[in-house]
């Protein structure tokens, strides 16, 4: 089992119709097949530098790459992700047994 998480903060003000659309826009990825236990995260640590967290997992590897492949992944990245986001973090885990 892999589990993808992704802390950012975005460009738009808290609270901002624009933050509600990129979060709303963001949601459509666990439509994506493969992706299980999506789920989107608000920071309420003031001392972090990221105000969000999605989180989400995959079988194995090989589902996870099938998603960064996928034209709706590729497409949210280049649309929404890349001119939105100021900055992120990505992380990838596997279970250790």
């Amino acid at each position: 089992m892999i589990r993808h998480t992704v802390v950012f903060r975005l460009k738009h003000p808290r609270d901002s119709i624009e933050e509600r659309e990129f979060l709303r826009a963001a949601g459509t990825l666990a439509a994506i097949p493969g992706v299980r236990n999506f789920i989107c995260l608000r920071q309420i640590n003031p001392s972090s530098p990221y105000d969000y967290c999605l989180s989400m997992e995959f079988d194995g590897r090989q589902e996870h790459q099938k998603y960064n492949e996928h034209p709706a992944h590729i497409q949210f990245v280049s649309g929404r992700w890349n001119p939105e986001v100021a900055a992120y973090m990505e992380l990838d885990y596997e279970i250790m047994t």
